[in-house]
């Protein structure tokens, strides 16, 4: 892992033809609706037009999909995208922004994008230290981002403890909450706080969403920021070229008006998760609780030789060595074919290194 950039993502030894089960990307399982896949098909047709380039109309159904205003939304090829101008319209040399560690690596390299840096603040029991982070602001400090749920732990910030770190922080920065997986979350605020509510009352308050993870729209690259004039105003000279595409529009509008089935596909996700949470921990593996669509089992050591074995045997899984081992749920087969292997590395005592049952020791 390199310092400056974050990255920290083991790549298995891979046999030709040996995966049977990706695990380790945070996709969906569910492919594209029906409806979905026609609009593309539809608006595909009319790719040699210029159409609705700058997505007013993907900017209005998403206003009335969520109830905020249109002009409060701003669409970009996928959430990255738009966090990444984030950066670039407000942090450069000399500045700073703060985030949890781990949280999602990409920040970091965003930064250097930027020539900005960041300030990474450990997590404390695998969440957020949302009071060492506002402790971390300083007057060079431009943006602050909340990971919620957090990747790569699933764990979430509730809404009071949110509320309550928003009032220790200065007026001057920018307070940036990325939900890529809010879909997957429990509905009540209590436990993930509701990022459009805070938006709402705190104009430094702005929301960062896909249409790549609940959607199943990942290859299309669509995402959206829902913010003040504050926030977007830096932004709108670049938006012009950070355009999503025809097909991609129309797609993520289809998928927005099959908004129940939607919301189906995310619970049966987190009946899973809550399934193979379940398997594991009595199989006597330390497995983080999570709001997401995937499940972090912190790890010391043992990381490369647990995510080199689930390889062998055709289950790809995320492992970022010193820090643990991420597990996307997918369909109810790879959940039991990694169960499987988790079961044996256990049994067998040695590709989990430091992974052992609770209350033993690491021989």
């Amino acid at each position: 892992m390199s310092d400056k950039d974050g990255w920290n993502r083991m790549q298995p030894v891979l046999a030709q033809g040996a995966v049977q089960h990706q695990m380790s990307l945070n996709e969906t399982s569910h492919p594209p609706l029906p409806s979905v896949v026609r609009a593309v098909s539809e608006t595909a047709a009319e790719a040699h037009r210029t159409l609705d380039a700058l997505g007013f109309g993907l900017s209005g159904a998403i206003g009335e999909h969520l109830g905020v205003p249109p002009g409060d939304v701003a669409v970009g090829p996928g959430s990255g995208a738009l966090l990444q101008l984030l950066f670039s319209g407000f942090t450069g040399p000399d500045t700073h922004t703060v985030h949890a560690w781990p949280s999602w690596e990409a920040y970091p390299m965003m930064a250097a994008n930027a020539a900005s840096t960041t300030v990474r603040v450990p997590l404390r029991d695998e969440t957020h230290d949302l009071e060492a982070m506002a402790a971390a602001v300083t007057d060079r400090t431009r943006l602050v981002i909340v990971c919620n749920p957090n990747n790569p732990t699933g764990t979430a910030v509730g809404e009071a403890a949110l509320r309550r770190f928003l009032d220790l922080l200065p007026s001057h920065v920018t307070v940036v909450l990325d939900e890529a997986y809010i879909d997957f979350a429990d509905t009540d605020a209590a436990a993930v706080a509701h990022g459009l509510d805070l938006y709402r009352e705190d104009e430094r308050v702005c929301v960062v969403r896909t249409f790549s993870k609940s959607y199943g729209l990942l290859s299309l690259r669509v995402g959206y920021l829902v913010g003040h004039e504050r926030t977007l105003a830096p932004l709108r000279g670049a938006l012009t070229f950070y355009r999503v595409s025809a097909a991609a529009q129309a797609a993520a509008v289809a998928a927005l008006a099959e908004s129940a089935e939607i919301r189906r596909r995310c619970e049966e996700t987190a009946r899973e998760r809550e399934r193979l949470y379940g398997v594991l921990t009595e199989q006597g593996w330390q497995v983080t609780p999570s709001q997401a669509n995937f499940l972090w089992l912190p790890m010391a050591s043992g990381v490369e030789r647990f995510t080199q074995f689930c390889a062998d045997h055709g289950v790809l899984v995320c492992g970022k060595p010193g820090e643990g081992v991420r597990v996307t749920i997918a369909e109810a087969a790879a959940n039991d074919a990694f169960a499987l292997l988790a079961a044996k590395a256990r049994d067998a005592d040695g590709p989990t290194g430091g992974a052992a049952p609770a209350g033993e020791e690491t021989p």
